[in-house]
């Protein structure tokens, strides 16, 4: 938890200001027993009423100093705890956006959200907490045992009695509730992944009629979830009622051995009411400090998760000397490339080289799992190669910062997704300051302008989020736009026309074919259809190339591509 504090750097000054009131809140408050036990022996012992009156006023406003100390710094700290909160969640999401695909499945989305969310609520709880009690109940608890033993060293006997065991108390209960808040985190971390499941896959749960199993499912985990809350509730609760009893028999005990040495004229009043108070503020102190006890192996726990994001090191990371391309626009080479994903026992690819220019489009066709999206995927360095080299206008991609790559592509997966937002914004997404026309004139193109036409708002309509108020078809079309508008030098489609009819799918690419003349285009499909008509065609099959040329070359020279032709057409089609 020590390594977040850095983050408390910006907010020194505030929190230099938090000391000094919680420490003036602190000496007022331990001022004032003394006041009163003196008002009580001199003021109404005596019977002087002018005296009472004068320590009155003063205690009043001793009592003042006191209260406005503590509302400000109650409010100084709620503010920099929370600014600490948001700096935190800002440089946890900082860094997960710099992460590579494979630091993601690592994790895992669920817990990165409750990282963010719930864990870094944890640390600014007791951050609050801390700024508050940290000078406060250090103060009135050395300081309470020094004013104790000025009033009456006897009768500080019984708080050499009542405090160790007080204390020990504390850390068995601490002890015993610790291990359960490390276990909370996890479990709300498995709530937040059932539940993220039930709600992204709700259509294919209700198609299999599984709405009772997932319902039972998620019972479960908030059954154990809220099973381990109940417990830990019931051991900081048992905490309140055990530190009344110790208060209250220390009470009792005071006013019974104090009451004796008043009898035998070795105490005063006064003195034995003030002493009285400061029992009851080391014994508020310490129940302060027992709530922080248990409060912060919570906060570390959440501090351990946050720490594991901060800390771990993305493996796509910008070279510290990149590399501008000068020569080659929009040109894409292979050469020799091998790629494992971590923990798989076969390469995804392996020794993939061809190269595409300029004006070609070059089609990628093969089976399921042959490595078609892999291969992609490193145009992009989502992923780093295991050997070999992928070449962007002539220069190796890990050359190059992840910004310039990525500026000259424009990227079209293989799963639509959209964001909440208009129509309009969703297409500007590829280029923010796009004019109107360009945003229809890209929706035109996508083959997507009819049926924008067609809803109420036109490019103003409103998208849901994930884009659940339109089809599938609709969702692909837009994201084909969304690339279209930035007009990139690489085109790369992602088996991006998979859920259009045979119609549009035509339309799309004879627009296509114009829109992108002077740009590199892969596309990956696995219609035959789709691909018959690129320049190259490049047929994968269990990872590796087996067949690179056009469609009819390919028929005479690449079984796998004749067996995938003839799934797909007819005999007088494929003639």
């Amino acid at each position: 938890m020590l390594k977040l504090f850095r983050f408390l750097k910006p907010f020194t000054i505030t929190i230099l200001f938090i000391l000094v009131f919680m420490f003036g809140q602190a000496m007022a408050e331990l001022y004032l027993p003394t006041l009163m036990s003196d008002v009580v022996n001199n003021g109404m012992m005596n019977g002087d009423t002018r005296y009472i009156l004068k320590y009155g006023a003063f205690m009043l406003m001793v009592a003042l100093a006191s209260s406005i100390c503590s509302i400000l710094g109650s409010l100084l700290s709620a503010r920099a705890a929370v600014g600490f909160g948001r700096d935190l969640r800002d440089k946890v999401f900082t860094r997960v956006e710099s992460y590579s695909l494979h630091e993601f499945d690592k994790i895992g989305t669920a817990s990165l959200i409750t990282r963010t969310t719930n864990d870094i609520t944890q640390i600014q709880t007791v951050l609050v907490m801390m700024f508050r009690f940290l000078i406060y109940a250090p103060i009135m608890c050395i300081g309470g045992i020094i004013m104790a033993l000025s009033k009456d060293k006897t009768l500080t006997i019984l708080l050499a009695v009542v405090l160790p065991l007080l204390i020990v108390t504390i850390c068995i209960l601490a002890g015993i509730v610790v291990p359960y808040f490390k276990e909370l985190q996890k479990k709300l971390d498995k709530l937040n992944l059932v539940l993220r499941e039930s709600l992204i896959g709700i259509r294919v749960i209700r198609a299999f009629n599984r709405l009772e199993i997932e319902k039972r499912r998620f019972e479960d985990t908030n059954r154990d979830l809220t099973d381990t809350s109940i417990r830990v509730n019931k051991i900081m609760a048992a905490m309140q009622p055990i530190m009344m009893i110790f208060m209250n028999i220390t009470t009792v005990a005071i006013i019974w051995f104090g009451g004796l040495r008043i009898n035998e004229n070795q105490m005063q009043i006064g003195d034995m009411m003030a002493f009285l108070q400061y029992a009851m503020q080391i014994m508020f102190s310490l129940i302060m400090v027992s709530m922080m006890y248990v409060m912060v192996p919570r906060a570390q726990a959440s501090a351990v998760r946050i720490n594991e994001v901060l800390d771990m090191e993305p493996e796509i990371i910008d070279p510290e000397q990149a590399q501008k391309p000068v020569k080659k626009r929009g040109y894409v080479e292979f050469k020799n490339v091998t790629f494992s994903y971590p923990g798989a026992e076969q390469p995804a690819i392996s020794n993939i080289t061809f190269a595409a220019s300029p004006g070609e489009t070059t089609a990628i066709i093969g089976g399921t799992g042959s490595g078609k999206s892999t291969l992609i995927s490193l145009i992009a360095r989502f992923y780093d190669v295991d050997s070999g080299s992928v070449l962007v206008d002539g220069k190796d991609v890990r050359e190059l910062t992840q910004k310039d790559l990525r500026a000259k592509i424009g990227f079209v997966p293989q799963t639509a997704v959209l964001f909440s937002g208009t129509i309009a914004e969703n297409i500007r997404y590829g280029k923010e300051d796009a004019t109107d026309e360009e945003v229809r004139h890209a929706a035109e193109v996508a083959q997507a302008s009819e049926f924008i036409s067609g809803m109420k708002d036109g490019y103003n309509s409103v998208i849901a989020q994930g884009g659940t108020n339109i089809s599938g078809g609709q969702k692909q079309r837009l994201s084909i736009a969304r690339a279209l508008v930035r007009r990139p030098e690489i085109y790369v489609f992602d088996d991006s026309f998979s859920a259009l009819d045979f119609k549009t799918d035509a339309r799309l690419r004879a627009a296509l074919k114009k829109e992108t003349d002077d740009a590199t285009v892969i596309i990956i499909a696995q219609r035959v259809s789709t691909v018959m008509d690129a320049d190259r065609i490049i047929v994968l099959d269990e990872g590796e190339v087996v067949g690179i040329g056009a469609h009819r070359a390919l028929l005479k020279t690449c079984g796998v591509y004749r067996e995938i032709v003839s799934s797909q057409l007819s005999e007088e089609e494929i003639a």
